[in-house]
């Protein structure tokens, strides 16, 4: 368990240095956007290869993976609309400034983006499957663009840079706790149950591209986030062959 909430926390410390890239690169809000569509790109390769396609393979039914995907989409739906309405919904915007954003809103709003795929970490780590360092890789990607869209928009707003810091490195370890709970309440659980956890973690994650990351990615980055977009779908595809 202590393995699991380390390659957790090790996954989601990119959030802290991608916080770091934007505090010292100041990147402008057109690369933050291509970088939120590869980041995008890379999700959409984790949900199809690593996530739905694993499901399917494990579960004795389609009722499972189905039911997996609609209870994730709708918890994070509900979940980013209250958060949405705390302060906490323009969390990942690079540009627009965050006065009136709530700062537990925003933290909440990222360990609700974060908890779902640090579980899924812990869990295929026990099953010792192939998805593992492929998923761990593509989750690592993805969460730069966040942290550097975010910590952007957040320092424009007037948060202090050790404020910034300390928030993304309490979502990391609470990322690796989601880790370590992954792998230790499904050890024994049905094939069944675990498929339905890997497209819970999906549909969560489709919901969030849908609602925020994409949409932001094309409003700051243009038509090139769609080459970027490939390319992250790529890349993260050749990590799970290699895988």
């Amino acid at each position: 368990m202590l393995g699991a909430f380390g390659w957790g926390a090790l996954a989601a410390s990119s959030l802290v240095l991608g916080a770091v890239l934007a505090l010292l690169l100041h990147p402008g809000k057109r690369l933050i956007g291509l970088i939120m569509g590869f980041g995008s790109g890379v999700l959409i390769s984790a949900v199809a290869f690593d996530l739905v396609e694993e499901a399917s393979g494990m579960s004795t039914g389609h009722g499972a993976v189905i039911g997996g995907l609609f209870a994730g989409c709708l918890t994070f739906f509900g979940g980013d609309y209250l958060i949405g309405r705390w302060g906490g919904g323009r969390r990942k915007h690079p540009v627009r400034q965050q006065q009136e954003g709530s700062p537990l809103a925003i933290v909440l709003g990222s360990v609700l983006d974060g908890v779902p795929e640090s579980m899924v970490i812990g869990l295929t780590l026990f099953q010792g499957g192939s998805i593992g360092v492929a998923y761990l890789v593509a989750v690592f990607i993805s969460n730069l663009p966040e942290a550097i869209g975010s910590t952007t928009g957040l320092v424009s707003a007037g948060w202090r840079t050790s404020r910034v810091l300390w928030m993304w490195g309490g979502i990391a370890i609470v990322s690796g706790l989601a880790s370590a709970a992954g792998y230790g309440f499904f050890q024994t659980a049905a094939p069944d149950v675990v498929a339905f956890v890997l497209t819970f973690a999906a549909g969560a994650i489709l919901t969030m591209l849908a609602d925020s990351m994409m949409p932001e990615a094309f409003e700051d980055g243009g038509q090139l986030v769609g080459i970027a977009t490939t390319l992250g779908f790529a890349t993260a595809y050749a990590l799970h062959l290699v895988g």
